[in-house]
């Protein structure tokens, strides 16, 4: 019949299929690097290895100098000192995480943090320790930082800015160590969180007897804080009370924030 197409050859079909496969396989040979380049990209790769070998081995970026911000001079003088067997060595193959715990293994240092200031220096931010208080244990006496940490000896009758936190002779103490939260640890968190407040009445001491802390004031009042939990609510709501107390009233106790209690007797005793 006039009016029908002539059926497709086997030819022809196999002549279409063809084209595919070969542009299928032209793209997926565009996509693989030249020989050229791979040889180059292999040659970048052992020039850069190298490079690092012999930095981090050889004097080209020796510590040659460290800098230091943020530490007083007492403290900066004892980190150079913590540090003084790192000059020499690559800042290339620092042990940035060593330099860390080394220095805040010191007493007076809370925490640092370290930068490379390549060809030869080493730079530091270092924040000190803050003292909150002085730890007395009968004739001894120690500087305590606001998180319960013994900075160093001290000289009795020092820092009479500070209040006292008196402990018991069981109670172990060495430099460097952070006290137990019965032991003075609470003590000294709560005046760390009282520090340059200007708290109502001013403290004088504290104790953390039986696991409790207890605030005394100027005035004689004793703040009993109960367990060294919720520090910070429970002084918020002394700072309050404070100047509401009646004349007379010797004791408030905030151990139980939402139902602070005050009186004559201070129930101190045992």
């Amino acid at each position: 019949m006039a009016g029908k197409r002539p059926a497709p050859t086997r030819a022809r079909a196999a002549a279409l299929q063809l084209p595919r496969a070969d542009i299928a396989a032209t793209a997926w040979r565009r996509l693989l690097p030249s020989r050229k380049s791979f040889a180059a990209g292999i040659a970048l790769v052992v020039g850069a290895g190298c490079a690092y070998a012999v930095a981090r081995e050889t004097s080209v970026f020796a510590v040659r100098s460290i800098e230091l911000r943020g530490a007083p001079p007492a403290v900066a003088a004892e980190v150079r000192a913590a540090l003084a067997s790192y000059r020499g060595r690559s800042l290339v193959g620092l042990d940035g995480a060593g330099v860390e715990r080394r220095v805040e293994a010191l007493p007076t240092v809370f925490s640092v943090s370290y930068d490379r200031a390549f060809p030869h220096t080493l730079r530091l931010v270092v924040r000190a320790e803050r003292a909150a208080a002085v730890l007395r244990r009968a004739n001894a006496a120690w500087l305590v930082s606001a998180r319960g940490r013994v900075i160093q000896p001290l000289r009795t009758g020092l820092r009479r800015d500070l209040p006292r936190i008196w402990i018991p002779r069981s109670v172990r103490v060495t430099r460097g160590g952070t006290l137990p939260p019965a032991g003075g640890g609470g003590a000294a968190r709560a005046l760390g969180l009282l520090s340059g407040s200007g708290f109502p009445g001013g403290v004088v001491s504290a104790t953390s007897a039986h696991r409790e802390v207890v605030l005394l004031l100027r005035s004689g009042l004793a703040v009993r804080l109960g367990r060294p939990v919720d520090l910070a609510l429970k002084l918020a709501v002394a700072r309050r009370l404070v100047p509401r107390l009646a004349p007379g009233e010797r004791y408030l106790d905030v151990s139980v924030p939402g139902r602070p209690v005050a009186g004559t007797d201070s129930q101190l005793s045992g």
